[in-house]
């Protein structure tokens, strides 16, 4: 039986030359092809997929949180990204989000069908870009950021669950201070709020 594809795309053209792709390969079926994931949950219900084809950049939910959403309740269903970014943020999030794999849509053509095979067979396809962006980024040492020694210190006893004003009694400072040394962390580390700057901190190890 052919593979069953269900494919998310805003962009009606594109959408429609997937569907074209797919119909001259005779191991693949479009079960269905959408502009949004806002049912997502009831159409992968409704078709039964063997594999999702994922826009990244779509209205109102984007593909990343639509993977995330899928995540909840199908671990196994394989997810290939397809879409035009090939910076880290984006690639990471995909693949943190739960994604199977990320292809380049430039790539579509010509190894689609190879992705979506590697992904049905345990594999993990990615175009060599975006491949070799992910050994890179992991190969990256954690100390990055180029945090002081006192935001360090300050990064610490946040993480210990210390308050502004503890923290300022601790290092002889004022809490406006403190409050300064924390805004300049979170913009270091690319984060809003205490709880992501403690997990940032604690899961690479910067305390």
């Amino acid at each position: 039986m052919p593979v069953g594809l269900l494919i998310y795309e805003d962009n009606t053209l594109l959408r429609e030359s997937l569907c074209n792709l797919t119909k001259q390969n005779d191991t693949c079926t479009v079960l269905g092809a959408y502009e949004n994931v806002l049912k997502i949950e009831e159409q992968l219900a409704h078709h039964n997929p063997d594999v999702l084809l994922m826009d990244i950049d779509m209205p109102s939910m984007t593909g990343i949180e639509a993977v995330k959403l899928v995540r909840g309740f199908n671990s196994n269903i394989p997810i290939i990204m397809l879409t035009v970014f090939d910076d880290t943020m984006h690639v990471l999030d995909a693949l943190k989000a739960g994604a199977t794999g990320y292809l380049l849509k430039k790539h579509i053509s010509t190894k689609l069908f190879t992705a979506i095979d590697e992904a049905l067979n345990g594999g993990a396809p990615m175009s060599p870009a975006i491949a070799r962006m992910v050994i890179q980024s992991m190969q990256q040492p954690a100390h990055n950021y180029q945090l002081t020694e006192r935001e360090t210190e300050i990064l610490s006893s946040l993480s210990k669950g210390n308050s502004y004003k503890l923290i300022a009694s601790d290092f002889d400072i004022s809490i406006d201070t403190v409050r300064t040394h924390i805004k300049r962390i979170y913009d270091k580390l690319q984060v809003h709020s205490q709880i992501e700057a403690v997990s940032k901190a604690i899961n690479e190890k910067l305390v």
